[in-house]
């Protein structure tokens, strides 16, 4: 694939964009299913290519969170494989009504799902998401730009590849999936001023980056800076429950967006949870930096919480806790220090949980489920292009509908305003 300018891929993006608008369903599900068969067909190439970018990271000293996040296992390939085919059988959006209505004058006024145009993502270290934002854009009827990171260069080059390769082989324009080759930072300032020809710019990585992107980009941007995850373990929580989500939310995958960061105990349950907590996290490598009240309780993997620590993304087997009186403290403290991306009550109460539900202000809010289910894939989306906490114009994991805005289409029988 030859490296284009940022003006001329634009310009192919936006032609491809229209292209695809009014492609039938059956050519955007024959392109899902021809990538699902390629990605099968080439895990071997796939897993080598990768390999290569994992041993320039090693090269470079990267930590382990970031090289989990560069690595393909032929599981992920799997995970592609199957999100293709899933996202092949949801229904097409494009041009459902969502609603209707008849006006006193006769005329029926309605609402179509459309496509956004042009989105551009700008994404770090994960290769799989060259795969996932392409085949949801596609799916909703959009032309896509992909900017992956250094760290990724072959591993993307090679999915990009294969991803033309699908459009082709269904017929649909090449265009519609593009992959910016240059790693130059300055291209992503290109990017973000290239309002007239991409309508919506999603940066997927760490804070810095979703921060540079924001304050740069002419376009809207969809987007979230950090997951910034609780878990509040209520009085009438179940022991056994409790540990186990935050195990799962913590030690699972900690480098995560929608890791667990900060665990809220009930001061009538502390004595009961944390030592167990301790010791079954403590023996997975997790650091505890905890509260004055919770410290003694969590064993010998704690050490004393300082200010700091509060509102932290560690990404690491890190995990601040804190005591505290009621639930009315451990909301207040969530919407101190939260970041609107996922957070979870362990209660058997009806009560507490219908409460903590309407009043903590998250993209996933949950009862009962780990912090890990805030994920397009596990909330049934197929795949997702990213977690938006900004509301405007998604709140939570971003899927195909997520990818579309829509028209209002007006039908009469020859009506005139008076």
């Amino acid at each position: 694939m030859p490296q284009l300018s940022t003006q001329e891929m634009g310009i192919k993006a936006k032609v491809a964009s229209h292209l695809l608008a009014a492609a039938p369903a059956r050519a955007k599900n024959r392109f899902l299913q021809n990538m699902a068969r390629l990605l099968m067909d080439h895990r071997k190439d796939i897993l080598a290519v990768n390999e290569k970018d994992l041993e320039e990271a090693r090269k470079l000293d990267l930590d382990t969170p970031r090289l989990d996040r560069l690595t393909l296992t032929p599981a992920i390939i799997q995970d592609m494989h199957e999100a293709c085919l899933h996202v092949a059988s949801m229904p097409d959006p494009i041009g459902a009504m969502d609603r209707q209505w008849q006006r006193p004058n006769g005329i029926l006024v309605g609402k179509m799902r459309i496509p956004l145009g042009v989105i551009c993502m700008i994404y770090e270290a994960r290769p799989n998401v060259t795969v996932d934002a392409a085949i949801l854009c596609l799916k909703a009827g959009n032309a896509v730009i992909l900017r992956g990171g250094r760290a990724a260069v072959n591993s993307n080059r090679y999915l990009a590849s294969l991803l033309q390769q699908a459009l082709t082989e269904a017929d649909l324009p090449c265009d519609a999936a593009q992959l910016v080759m240059s790693q130059d930072y300055a291209i992503v300032n290109e990017l973000c001023h290239m309002d007239e020809y991409i309508d919506v710019i999603i940066p997927r990585g760490g804070e810095g980056l979703v921060r540079s992107v924001t304050e740069a980009a002419t376009m809207p941007v969809l987007k979230h800076y950090k997951g910034v995850c609780h878990a509040y373990i209520d009085d009438s929580a179940d022991t056994d429950m409790a540990v186990n989500i935050v195990f799962n939310g913590k030690v699972q995958r900690p480098g995560v967006c929608n890791a667990l960061e900060c665990v809220l105990v009930h001061r009538d349950v502390a004595e009961s949870v944390l030592p167990q907590i301790g010791k079954k996290l403590g023996d997975a490598g997790v650091v505890f930096h905890a509260c004055p009240k919770s410290l003694p309780l969590l064993g010998e993997h704690a050490v004393a919480m300082t200010e700091d620590d509060l509102g932290m993304e560690f990404h690491d087997l890190v995990l601040a806790v804190k005591v505290v009186s009621n639930m009315d403290e451990a909301i207040d403290h969530i919407t101190k220090y939260n970041s609107n991306h996922t957070d979870v009550i362990v209660t058997s109460s009806y009560q507490h949980a219908q409460s903590f539900i309407r009043r903590t202000d998250a993209s996933m809010v949950g009862v009962n489920v780990s912090t890990r289910f805030n994920d397009g894939g596990q909330l049934g989306l197929g795949a997702e292009i990213g977690i938006s906490t900004s509301k405007l114009h998604a709140y939570g994991p971003m899927g195909v509908e997520e990818l579309t805005t829509t028209k209002f289409v007006v039908l009469g029988e020859g009506q005139v305003r008076e």
